[in-house]
């Protein structure tokens, strides 16, 4: 089938199915296009869990898919491509997290989003790279001890706009960390109008050469309401395309054309008509590590009330 076929039957089988198509900043434009919505991780799930649909589609890397099961547990959540991982997700362990947990008796543990369904379950808090520092100030105690898992990066950023004891996790985005102050250095002198936007995945020196460190919504909406028209954005390229896309009387350059994500191009539409079409491959997760991990993601979203509804009390 030719690209135009592949889209007209998606969406006829979409329809039949009951279902919505999520897709990460990160993907190919094909399937950005054709997504129901559009964002980062927790917002696509946050998002699925009030809809009606019967069947949620997630086109993005296994955790994500996770997460829309854990807040829509009654839902069919399929992902196109089951291959499609996260290295930085694959750096930490459950039996690594229970050792730092002994290690450190006592300790509490914020887990980024980018984890596993089971380190969502041996958390205290989740967070993501939009509220990490909130979360921080909001939910610990000066003086206890947190161990922030599994982006070092990130962890380090957020320790540095509060005062809480944070233990990183060594683990990291390896897109991110293919981007290096040089390359910031070198397109600032090409653009010096420029402004610099980069996601706290990445290291400590280039986000000091930053204007704003911002999440991926962050930066599209920076972008959309910014009177500045060139930007340098450090982070996965495919952000590029729904950028250029809102904002086409604007200039963006990536920071760095290594900064990609393989396993966020692993999703195609002829692997997304694929899984309509058997709806298939399922995500399934035990009720115990749902309900526990649930628990996590809202004492994150309590306080902000967006959540409620998404979680079941049994």
């Amino acid at each position: 089938m030719t690209s135009m076929d592949l889209i007209t039957r998606i969406n006829e089988l979409k329809q039949e199915h009951r279902t919505i198509i999520l897709a990460h900043n990160y993907q190919l434009p094909e399937i950005q296009d054709i997504a129901d919505f559009t964002g980062d991780s927790l917002g696509l799930s946050i998002q699925a869990s009030r809809t009606k649909a019967d069947t949620i589609v997630f086109c993005g890397v296994y955790f994500m898919a996770e997460t829309a099961k854990i807040l829509s547990p009654d839902k069919t959540v399929i992902i196109p491509e089951p291959k499609a991982g996260c290295p930085m997700a694959d750096m930490i362990t459950v039996e690594q997290l229970k050792a730092m947990k002994q290690r450190y008796p006592g300790v509490r543990v914020l887990s980024y989003v980018n984890t596993s369904a089971e380190i969502k379950a041996e958390s205290d808090v989740c967070c993501t790279s939009a509220n990490a520092v909130e979360v921080l100030n909001n939910m610990f105690d000066e003086h206890e001890p947190v161990l922030f898992v599994p982006d070092k990066y990130l962890a380090q950023y957020a320790a540095t706009k509060t005062n809480r004891r944070v233990i990183p996790w060594q683990g990291y985005c390896p897109s991110h960390a293919r981007i290096l102050p040089e390359d910031i250095a070198r397109l600032k002198a090409e653009h010096p109008h420029a402004k610099v936007l980069a996601h706290p995945e990445c290291n400590g020196c280039v986000l000091a050469l930053a204007d704003e460190v911002l999440s991926t919504s962050g930066m599209l909406r920076y972008a959309r309401d910014s009177r500045a028209k060139e930007f340098i954005i450090a982070t996965e390229i495919g952000l590029l395309y729904p950028l250029q896309k809102e904002n086409p009387d604007k200039y963006f350059y990536p920071a760095s054309c290594l900064a990609l994500c393989r396993n966020m191009k692993k999703i195609t539409l002829q692997k997304l008509y694929r899984a309509l079409q058997s709806m298939s491959p399922e995500v399934t997760l035990p009720g115990h590590i749902i309900r526990r991990a649930q628990k996590s993601l809202a004492a994150m979203v309590d306080q902000q009330n967006c959540l409620h509804a998404a979680f079941n009390e049994s």
